[in-house]
């Protein structure tokens, strides 16, 4: 079987929505205690919280502790500062939201969130600094690329961990990616359902079309557009390897900094960005949803594309 180029131009494009919902089992000793865990914190009971849309969402939190972040630029390859005690204090300083079951943290572009073969940097050496009083630190309840950088949840113990498997694994968490890219897609709303199949030649591998492959698929919006490129904003419905930057290879509008599926004399940093995440993780309660600030390395780019960084939603100012 010979796999298909990633760009090639054959995926099924449709309008549709998401997923069906599964139900997932739910214990209610796995809600937080307030005060629990959290050394000096004030109980605040059930706290509205307010992201860039204004939407409020309920949940029994503990505010995290305000440490200004130091944000990393995305062309020095490294997310965290280079001495170990200074990394830790700016991971807890990109701590989005807290509670007794999860954290969500601003992952920094440039840094990967596990250690890999090669070595370097990686975000989860340092979680240690992200224990808060609980005994052991929280692990990765999903992953996001490298270069790649936005919402990222963490399970704080193994029942939080078993709880966000089943959420993730049945398809119940709402994942919202914004990208710069390329061009424009043939329609400013869309599905995009290919199958993608992990390719390897000599010591690299790529992701490639093949509908032999596992199935992918990509909702899309166009934000706006102007000077040859597009904000589109990406809800993927499954969860492949590079599944988002192949996908918008394929309809012909690669992501503005992929050296892999793109331009790979472009010499941007990538433009692709986890923009929020929404989790139903306590019933009778509304779904927790996080929003990530848009990253410096995107900032310019997006304004370009009619991002108003004072609007309540990116719809005000693209309409």
């Amino acid at each position: 079987m010979s796999p298909r180029s990633a760009l090639a131009p054959h995926p099924r494009i449709k309008s549709g929505a998401g997923s069906p919902a599964t139900r997932v089992p739910w214990r209610t000793e796995d809600a937080p205690s307030s005060g629990a865990g959290f050394p000096g914190a004030k109980p605040t009971g059930e706290a509205p919280l307010r992201g860039e849309g204004g939407r409020r969402t309920h949940a029994y939190v503990e505010r995290a502790p305000r440490v200004a972040p130091t944000l990393p630029s995305p062309a020095s390859g490294g997310g965290l500062g280079r001495r170990r005690g200074e990394g830790k204090r700016q991971l807890a300083g990109r701590i989005l939201y807290r509670d007794g079951l999860i954290l969500v943290i601003d992952k920094p572009a440039g840094i990967a969130v596990h250690p890999g073969p090669g070595g370097g940097p990686d975000l989860e050496s340092g979680f240690d600094a992200l224990r808060f009083g609980l005994p052991h630190p929280p692990r990765l309840a999903h992953r996001l690329d490298r270069d790649t950088s936005g919402c990222l949840v963490l399970g704080r113990h193994p029942k939080a961990l078993r709880r966000l498997g089943a959420l993730f694994s049945g398809g119940l968490v709402e994942k919202v990616y914004w990208a710069v890219v390329e061009g424009q897609p043939p329609e400013a709303k869309g599905r995009i359902e290919t199958g993608l199949e992990k390719f390897t030649r000599g010591t690299g591998w790529r992701m490639v079309v093949d509908p032999a492959g596992q199935r992918a698929v990509t909702d899309y919006r166009l934000l706006g557009a102007n000077r040859g490129r597009a904000w589109l904003e990406l809800r993927p419905r499954t969860g492949r390897t590079h599944q988002l930057r192949v996908h918008c290879a394929t309809v012909g509008c690669p992501v503005v900094g992929d050296q892999t599926y793109g331009n790979p004399r472009g010499g941007e940093a990538l433009q692709l960005y986890a923009r929020s995440v929404t989790l139903p993780l306590y019933p009778a309660r509304p779904p927790l949803e996080i929003t990530a600030p848009v990253p410096p390395h995107m900032l310019a780019a997006l304004t370009l594309l009619g991002y108003d960084p004072t609007s309540a939603s990116p719809e005000a100012a693209t309409a």
